[in-house]
C-alpha cells in the first residue's frame, strides 16, 4: 500500500538539536504510519463486506476517521485526493465483477434445467453425427493414402476354398495340442482371415423357392457322394433320393418309418394326440443335435415348430450344410467341451436320433449341458439302439444314462422300441430333494452364467438362479408367446414403451424394405431363363441372417406378415444381451456371437481371434443379411476389425443373387457403398425420410461362375 500523504502544522517552534529533532520526527512518523495502515487495512474490510455502506454512508454515525493536526480530514476515501479516486474505481470493478459472477451463474443454472430431453437428445444426436462423419472421413482418407492398389476389387479365393469354414482345421487344431475331441471344436487364429472371395462350384445352380426347395437341392450345389449317404447311420439322413443331379428328400422310406409316423409317435409318448398338439403342450423351439439333413424339423415345420439343427463341422456330406441347402435352420455346433451358444433355458424340446453324442462320457457332462439349454417342464427324446442293448456293456452304457437322468431330475415318460422320452421338472425343490451326493449340484450364482460364450462345460446344474425359470406349461402358447406382457418384461429389465415402440417401427419398416426390394428384384435384375414371378410373399428370400437382432423386432414383423422366411438372429456380444428375450418369444433361432467387428482407425487387414470372428456356418448359407446399426454400434465400441473384414464375411455367407440390407446413419452408410466396389456387388443408398439421418443400403451378390475346373 502506497504511504499516507503527511501534512505538517505550521508555526511550531522546534528547539533542541537536530538530533533529537530527527529522532522526534522520525518516532512520528513511524507512528503515523501504523495508524494509518491500520485503518486503511479495516476500510479494506469494510469495502468488501459492506459495500453499500461505504459508498452511502450513514450521516448520523460519528466520524471513524481522526482529523490532522492542520484541520484538514485524513480520510483516505476522501474524494479529493486522486489516491481515493483510485481506491473507489477498484472498489466500483470488484463490484461489478461480483454481479456479473452471480447473474451469470443463476442465468446458466436456469438454462440448464430449461432444456428439455429432446433438446438434450438432439445436442447428442448431433454430436454423435459429427463423430461419425469424422470416422467416415478417417476411413476415406486413409483408403487414398494407400493408394491405387487398395482401391483393386478382391480377386476370388482358390477352388479348395468352395466349402471353407473358418477357424475349423483338425490338423492345426491337433498341431496346437487340442485333443480328446477338442479339435473338432471352433479355434479361431491367424489363419482363419481370408481375403478373397469364395466362388461357388462349377456346376451351382440357384436353389429352388421354398416350398419346393425343401425336398428337392441340386447336387452340385453341395459336396457329398453316395457313399457318405448310405454309410450314413443317421435315421433323417438316409430319407432322400440321390440322382445326378438332384437329391430327392422323401416323407418316408423302405428302411424306415417316415417322418410323420416318428414324430406322432413322439406325441404320443407326451400324451398328446398327435404332433399338431404339441403347441399346446407348450412346445414350440426345439433343437435338434446331429439332425441328419434336417427331415425331422422340416416336417414340423409344418405344424408351426421351429427346430434349429446343429451338428459338427464336417468337410464332406455336411449336415448343416445340406439342411441350409433346404432352406431349414442349421449351424454348426457340438458337444465336446464349450457350452452352446445359447443362453440357459433355451429350447422346449431337445431331440437326439442317433446322433452320435455318447452321453454316458465324460461323467455326463453332455447330459448336464443338455439340461442347461432345456426350459422347466421341457422334453428329452432319445432315440439309440444303446436303450434296446442286448450286450453287458451297452447295458451298463443304458443304465448310466438312465440314472443320471433321474438325478437330474427327469422323469422318464415313456419308452418305446428305441426311443426314450424324458422330462425335466419344473420345481427347483427337486435338487434339494434328492438324496445327498446323488448327481451334480447346482451352480452357484457366480457360476450359473446364463449368456455363455466359449465357456468350458460346466458341472454343476446351471438356470436355477434365472428369473426365467417358468415351466413352458405355464406360458402362452405361439404364437401369442411372442407378444410380451409388462411383468413378463421386466424379467429382462426391459420398458414396455421401448418394446412396444420397437414392435410398431417394424411394423411400418417392413413394407418399406419389401416395396424396396420387389422393384429391384423384378425390373433392374431380369429373371433366369424360364422362370416365373414368383406370387407373393416373393419367397425368392428363405434363409435369413439379422446381425443385430437387438429386440428380434425384425423376425417377428416378417411372421407377422406372412413371409415364408426363417431368421438367424444374432447377437453381438459386446451389445445389450437381449438373446434371451428372444428365445422366450419363441424366436428359437438364435446365438450369441463374437462377431466381426470393426476399427476404422486402422486401416490395414486386422485379424484378432478374440474379437473378430467369422460366423460359424457353410458358404451360401444366406439369402438375406439385415444389419440396423451395426456399423454405428461398432464405432461406438471401436473394435479391431476392418469394414473389409465384415463385407468379405458377408459374401461368404450369401449366397448367389443373395440381398444385404444394412440401416445406418449416412456417413458411415456411404463408407460402406464405396467398398461394396471392391466386392463387386450392385449396390444403391436409399433415402428413408426427409427429416431422417439413417439410410438404406441395399446390395445384390452377382452370380459369378467358376470358368472351368482348376487345381
Amino acid at each position: 500500500m502506497s504511504r499516507p500523504l503527511h501534512r505538517g502544522a505550521t508555526g511550531i517552534r522546534i528547539s533542541g538539536n537536530s538530533n533529537d529533532l530527527w529522532d522526534s520526527q522520525m518516532k512520528d512518523k513511524t507512528e503515523k504510519e501504523d495508524m494509518y495502515r491500520n485503518r486503511s487495512s479495516d476500510q479494506s474490510y469494510l469495502a468488501l463486506k459492506f459495500p453499500f455502506r461505504v459508498l452511502f454512508p450513514d450521516n448520523n454515525s460519528p466520524s471513524k476517521y481522526v482529523n490532522g493536526e492542520s484541520g484538514f480530514a485524513s480520510d483516505p476515501f476522501s474524494v479529493g485526493s486522486p489516491r481515493s479516486r483510485h481506491k473507489l474505481t477498484l472498489l466500483l470493478l470488484k463490484f461489478s465483477l461480483a454481479v456479473i459472477v452471480v447473474l451469470a451463474l443463476t442465468g446458466s443454472f436456469w438454462w440448464t434445467i430449461s432444456i428439455s430431453t429432446l433438446s438434450r437428445g438432439q445436442i447428442f444426436h448431433t454430436y454423435r453425427r459429427l463423430q461419425e462423419q469424422l470416422v467416415s472421413d478417417m476411413w476415406d482418407i486413409g483408403e487414398l493414402s494407400l493408394g491405387s492398389s487398395r482401391l483393386q476389387e478382391l480377386e476370388f479365393c482358390s477352388q479348395e476354398s468352395e466349402i471353407y469354414v473358418p477357424c475349423f482345421n483338425v490338423s492345426e487344431n491337433l498341431a496346437l495340442g487340442y485333443s480328446d475331441g477338442s479339435e473338432n471344436d471352433r479355434h479361431c487364429g491367424q489363419s482363419s482371415r481370408q481375403s478373397c472371395m469364395v466362388l461357388p462350384p462349377v456346376n451351382y445352380r440357384i436353389p429352388l423357392h421354398w416350398p419346393t426347395g425343401r425336398d428337392i437341392i441340386w447336387v452340385a450345389n453341395v459336396k457329398l457322394t453316395a457313399q457318405e449317404v448310405l454309410s450314413s447311420g443317421s435315421l433323417t439322413k438316409r430319407m432322400m433320393m440321390l440322382d445326378e443331379e438332384q437329391i430327392s428328400f422323401r416323407s418316408a422310406s423302405p428302411m424306415f418309418d417316415g417322418v410323420e409316423d416318428y414324430s406322432h409317435q413322439i406325441a404320443e409318448m407326451i400324451g398328446l394326440r398327435n404332433e399338431s398338439n404339441f403347441v399346446q403342450a407348450g412346445v414350440r423351439t426345439i433343437l435338434d443335435i446331429g439332425c441328419g439333413y434336417g427331415s425331422f424339423g422340416a416336417h414340423l415345420f409344418s405344424k408351426q415348430l421351429l427346430t434349429m439343427c446343429i451338428a459338427n463341422y464336417e468337410p464332406s456330406g455336411s449336415q448343416v450344410q445340406l439342411t441350409l441347402e433346404r432352406g431349414l435352420p442349421a449351424m454348426i455346433g457340438s458337444f465336446t467341451s464349450n457350452q452352446l451358444p445359447y443362453p440357459s433355458l433355451s429350447f422346449d424340446m431337445l431331440h437326439c436320433a442317433r446322433c452320435g453324442v455318447d452321453w454316458d462320457h465324460k461323467d455326463g457332462i453332455f447330459l448336464i449341458e443338455a439340461d442347461r439349454v432345456l426350459k422347466p417342464g421341457g422334453y428329452f427324446v432319445w432315440t439309440s439302439p444303446l436303450t434296446n442293448a442286448r450286450n453287458k456293456e451297452n447295458q451298463k452304457r443304458w443304465n448310466f444314462v438312465r440314472d443320471f437322468a433321474e438325478n437330474l431330475c427327469w422323469e422318464m415318460l415313456s419308452q418305446q422300441d428305441e426311443t426314450v422320452l424324458w422330462k425335466k421338472t419344473s420345481k427347483k425343490s427337486c435338487y434339494s430333494s434328492r438324496k445327498p451326493g446323488a448327481g451334480p449340484s447346482t451352480c452357484s450364482k457366480a457360476h450359473d452364467v446364463e449368456s455363455p460364450y466359449y465357456r468350458p462345460l460346466q458341472g454343476c446344474i446351471a438356470g436355477t438362479q434365472s428369473r426365467r425359470w417358468i415351466p413352458i406349461q405355464e406360458k402362452t402358447t405361439w404364437p401369442s408367446r411372442s407378444h410380451l406382457n409388462k411383468s413378463e418384461l421386466t424379467v429382462y429389465g426391459l420398458h414396455p414403451a421401448d418394446f412396444r415402440e420397437d414392435a410398431e417401427n417394424w411394423k411400418t419398416t417392413l413394407p418399406n424394405y419389401w416395396s424396396v426390394l420387389s422393384p429391384i428384384i423384378f425390373s433392374d435384375h431380369p429373371k433366369r431363363p424360364g422362370e416365373e414371378d414368383p406370387s407373393p410373399p416373393y419367397n425368392m428370400v428363405r434363409n435369413v441372417l439379422d446381425m443385430n437382432a437387438h429386440f428380434g423386432g425384425f423376425n417377428s414383423a416378417l411372421l407377422e406378415a406372412g413371409k415364408s422366411v426363417w431368421v438367424m438372429n444374432v447377437v453381438p456380444t459386446g451389445g445389450p444381451n437381449y438373446l434371451p428375450l428372444i428365445v422366450d418369444r419363441g424366436l428359437g433361432v438364435s446365438t450369441f456371437h463374437a462377431r466381426l467387428e470393426i476399427r476404422h482407425s486402422d486401416f490395414s487387414s486386422v485379424w484378432l481371434s478374440t474379437l473378430c470372428e467369422p460366423f460359424p456356418t457353410y458358404p451360401r448359407s444366406y439369402d438375406l443379411v439385415h444389419a440396423e446399426g451395426l456399423l454405428s454400434l461398432q464405432t461406438r465400441q471401436q473394435r479391431w476389425c476392418t469394414m473389409l473384414d465384415l463385407f468379405t464375411e458377408i459374401d461368404r455367407l450369401l449366397r448367389p443373387e443373395g440381398w444385404v440390407i444394412m440401416r445406418d446413419t449416412a456417413p458411415l452408410v456411404e463408407s460402406a457403398r464405396r467398398l461394396t466396389t471392391r466386392l463387386k456387388w450392385d449396390a444403391r443408398v436409399i433415402e428413408i425420410e426427409s427429416n431422417s439421418d439413417d439410410r438404406l443400403l441395399i446390395c445384390q451378390k452377382p452370380f459369378f461362375k467358376r470358368q472351368g475346373v482348376s487345381s
